[in-house]
């Protein structure tokens, strides 16, 4: 375990063995943890490196990268949502941490939601933030783009980040390609299974984001114990993921006191 210090923070950071996989994470903090799941194609800081330094006061983060992502390395299966859920229970079986909360954005708040849906001993809460459970929850046109994904059109700040951290720079192409082929092969998850899911549960999308209002709406609908957040803005800049970042952006600004609040209450 390596210990880095930062100007604001200080966290340790590993690898663990998980399912064929060497699963890059990173601790902050004391508390109850949280786990935080980032996006597809993305990594930790990209994701969360703006709300980290205001989640870790009054947290024990967990920060994991996905297969293929960042330093986490990949195996040969194509990436599936359900066995990211898998991987991120077991990880949390070997750092002995018997119950979390979990918070994930975008591809990562799909994964939160099959975590509670496959593993649901090991989930207190779920922030589910720009979450997808059903194809008919983007506008088809996604579909479209997803379909004829190039590396060229994946957002430079993206592509660089991985390019800072990954062992192997090359991985960047398979990475994007497994993503790609994730999307594009998305099956939706049956009612059933949303239903299912008994733990406490905050859905958070932007008014301008790429999951509809309507979506969002129907899994708050469906989910028994939820709640639902139309926060003003794009897709992920409620929480000022790395592609929404403007000159004048603000930590005000993004949805920290909200989650905090909703994390803080009892169950139930």
């Amino acid at each position: 375990m390596t210990t880095t210090r930062t100007d604001t923070l200080t966290f340790k950071s590993d690898y663990s063995d998980v399912n064929g996989l060497k699963m890059y994470y990173e601790i902050y903090g004391e508390g109850k943890p949280l786990v935080l799941i980032h996006g597809g194609g993305s990594t930790i800081q990209t994701t969360f490196g703006r709300v980290i330094p205001l989640l870790a006061p009054h947290r024990k983060l967990i920060a994991v990268e996905l297969q293929a992502h960042g330093r986490t390395s990949d195996r040969e299966n194509e990436l599936s949502f359900e066995q990211d859920a898998d991987d991120v229970a077991l990880l949390l079986q070997n750092l002995n941490i018997p119950k979390a909360d979990i918070f994930g954005f975008s591809n990562g708040g799909t994964t939160a939601l099959q975590i509670a849906i496959r593993h649901p001993e090991q989930v207190d809460k779920v922030i589910a933030a720009s979450a997808l459970s059903k194809r008919s929850g983007v506008p088809s046109a996604f579909w479209d783009f997803m379909s004829q994904a190039r590396l060229d059109n994946m957002p430079q700040q993206l592509q660089q980040a991985y390019r800072e951290v990954a062992s192997d720079p090359e991985g960047l192409q398979t990475m994007h390609d497994k993503d790609a082929r994730r999307m594009v092969t998305f099956k939706d998850i049956p009612d059933a299974q949303i239903q299912s899911i008994k733990a406490p549960t905050l859905l958070i999308i932007g008014d301008n984001d790429v999951i509809t209002p309507e979506h969002a709406t129907e899994m708050h609908r469906l989910i028994p114990n939820s709640q639902l957040a139309i926060i003003p803005g794009g897709h992920g800049e409620y929480i000022g993921e790395i592609t929404t970042l403007k000159p004048d952006t603000q930590d005000s600004d993004f949805v920290i006191p909200l989650i905090e609040n909703f994390l803080q209450k009892e169950n139930g």
